[in-house]
């Protein structure tokens, strides 16, 4: 039977938030669903909610009374796993336990056509580890939705070793016919976006373990000057620390430890001390009753000072003596040993500069051109720096209305740190192939939200800004988390685009 036919039935396995958000898009999609849910009653309550949510899209005027009655009569209860007997497809989305999920899919064998497909919705454990105990391997895939389901659009088609063209084309079809976007995938710890993901929160969250910004001043700075949505502090407690710790450890562990992937001590803190987020009004940040975010230090670094009326420019820099121009401000060719010294460094810190070119640290001001600086910009300076340089620029960078943020000393400063290790992470998935970079691009904005792909991202810094980035970070932090990937470094050599396939 083609996915396309009217009698086309899937079986639903769990009636969690996942398992009633593909239950409605199937019923939306045409297709005739058998759900089941070992609970007593599970079942029965997911039917019910589901029921509720169409009734209140008839409502909304987003879909007709008589084709909600329509899907309504097209979903069936099942007992138990036989009566999945008449399905072609079967999703299994109970909780991850892989031993769980290996009974249901060795106890569907015994009952599904031999030409049914099985598939999981499982958000990270190994296709191949979830087919190990089935008869027939090649039938059995990974299908990820994302929750919400009716509202994200991105599926991932998880292709074990086993895995047949057939059944992943298959899936591909029907996850259209869901209104879904699929998405081919390399089975592989985390797939593509649960493995992509990591690096925009683990970054953020490096950021704040070495002390250089809280987590309100790292989430401004990557809302207005990056494009993001939200910011890694905001979307940790989003989604809930009971969900990203876990996941991070399967996915770093999956990886066998690749530095690149590693979390830091407060996320396990905070998942230990049950601080989950805004699901506990806790997290990072506190929260009210609907969610709102109380008591957040601002951003924004507040001064009184007077701007300078001359600056010194530590090296030869275009780019900032363009900046300096469009602020009216006098640069000085000869340093008079009091005005402030400007650097826009790409991958340093304002140490290391300040230590490479020979000028005075303690009045060195350290400059984030490199994202869009129309609303806020970054500055920072070295240790022991005079405090009073850092608000005379801070006067004059934000006397236009433009806000600014003041970190701590930085290599990479934030937002270079954060959109490389990002850039270099889907380089990595796009060089290990778990899928093409046009896909890599296509998930990670479905299914994270993000302003752009990664990989565009990478092409709209410039390939081999990047690369330079994640070099002088490797070079001065000593740590191979920076390491760029062989795809990324390829490409900076060779003048390519980062969106280039192999």
């Amino acid at each position: 039977m083609a996915v396309s036919d009217k009698d086309f039935t899937v079986g639903v396995i769990g009636a969690g938030a996942m398992g009633q958000g593909i239950v409605q898009v199937g019923l939306e999609g045409g297709c005739k669903i058998v759900l089941h849910d070992a609970k007593p009653g599970g079942a029965e309550a997911a039917r019910d909610l589901v029921f509720g949510r169409l009734d209140r899209l008839v409502e909304k005027g987003r879909l007709e009374a008589d084709a909600v009655a329509a899907m309504k009569e097209r979903l069936e209860i099942a007992a138990d796993l036989a009566g999945m007997a008449p399905c072609q497809v079967v999703i299994e989305a109970v909780f991850e336990d892989l031993e769980l999920k290996r009974r249901i899919f060795g106890e569907l064998e015994k009952h599904v056509a031999a030409d049914a497909i099985l598939a999981s919705n499982t958000s990270s454990l190994p296709i191949a580890a979830i087919a190990r105990g089935c008869e027939a391997r090649g039938r059995v895939a990974g299908m990820h939705f994302f929750n919400p389901v009716p509202l994200m659009k991105l599926v991932e088609i998880i292709k074990g070793p086993e895995t047949e063209d057939a059944v992943a084309a298959t899936l591909a079809e029907l996850g259209r016919r869901m209104g879904r976007t699929p998405v081919t995938v390399k089975d592989a710890p985390g797939f593509l976006v649960n493995t992509g993901g990591r690096a925009y929160t683990t970054e953020g969250l490096r950021l704040l373990h070495e002390g250089v910004g809280t987590p309100a001043q790292i989430d401004a700075i990557m809302k207005d000057c990056c494009g993001f949505r939200m910011g890694p502090f905001e979307l940790l407690d989003l989604t809930g620390i009971d969900v990203n710790y876990p996941v991070s450890m399967i996915v770093y562990e999956g990886y066998l430890h690749d530095p690149r992937l590693k979390t830091v001590p407060h996320h396990k803190a905070l998942y230990e001390a049950g601080r989950l987020g805004r699901k506990t009004k806790a997290g990072f940040y506190r929260y009210d009753d609907k969610g709102g975010i109380l008591d957040a230090p601002s951003p924004d670094h507040a001064t009184d000072a007077a701007a300078p009326s001359t600056v010194i420019l530590a090296e030869d820099d275009p780019r900032l003596t363009e900046f300096c121009a469009g602020l009216g401000i006098s640069i000085s060719e000869v340093d008079d040993g009091v005005s402030p010294i400007l650097c826009a460094p790409i991958g340093e810190d304002a140490t290391t500069l300040a230590a490479r070119t020979g000028r005075d640290y303690r009045r060195l001001v350290a400059l984030d051109l490199t994202p869009d600086i129309s609303r806020r910009i970054t500055i920072m300076t070295a240790p022991g720096a005079d405090p009073a340089m850092r608000d005379a620029v801070a006067a004059l960078v934000g006397r236009e209305g433009r806000k600014v943020t003041a970190i701590q000393d930085s290599p990479g400063f934030v937002a270079q740190r954060i959109r490389a290790m990002v850039g270099n992470l889907s380089c990595e998935m796009a060089q290990i192939g778990l899928a093409s970079p046009a896909e890599i691009d296509l998930a990670m904005t479905l299914g994270l939200n993000y302003p752009q792909g990664p990989l565009a991202m990478v092409d709209a810094m410039g390939v081999a800004t990047t690369c330079r980035i994640l070099d002088r970070l490797q070079a001065i932090t000593g740590e191979d988390r920076y390491r760029p990937s062989l795809w990324l470094r390829r490409r900076a050599l060779l003048g390519l685009s980062a969106t280039m396939a192999a």
